[in-house]
């Protein structure tokens, strides 16, 4: 026998469905999708991660570790940070890269963490 995924009537809670949607309308879920479709890609998430574990790197240390050329790894470090989940500085010739903030680095050590768990449960 297959196990439902959807309910067999409609029943609605007017109450939770009002107040969550109140909040909904608040937030701009669009930029958030923007940002997981960016993480996507397994390079990117890679490099993020690696940022997670060092507070600052430059390209080509990032690169490096990550397995790609640095062209790519300034590609994918341009695109996290035209998404506010990077930032930069330049010092003399080398440039260095970190995460934003705290909340990207919980996001990708969460994502990270998450994977393991449901990796051992299998």
């Amino acid at each position: 026998m297959e196990e439902q995924d959807a309910c067999e009537i409609i029943c609605i809670d007017s109450e939770k469905v009002n107040r969550i949607a109140s909040v909904l309308q608040k937030q701009n879920t669009a930029a958030a999708a923007k940002m997981f479709k960016a993480l996507s890609d397994d390079t990117r998430i890679k490099i993020a991660y690696i940022l997670s574990l060092e507070e600052e790197l430059c390209v080509c240390d990032i690169a490096n570790i990550a397995g790609v050329t640095t062209a790519a790894a300034s590609h994918h470090l341009r695109l996290l940070k035209s998404l506010g989940l990077a930032k930069h500085k330049k010092v003399g010739k080398l440039v260095y890269y970190s995460l934003d903030d705290q909340h990207v680095k919980h996001l990708i050590q969460l994502a990270v963490a998450h994977q393991e768990e449901v990796m051992h449960r299998v």
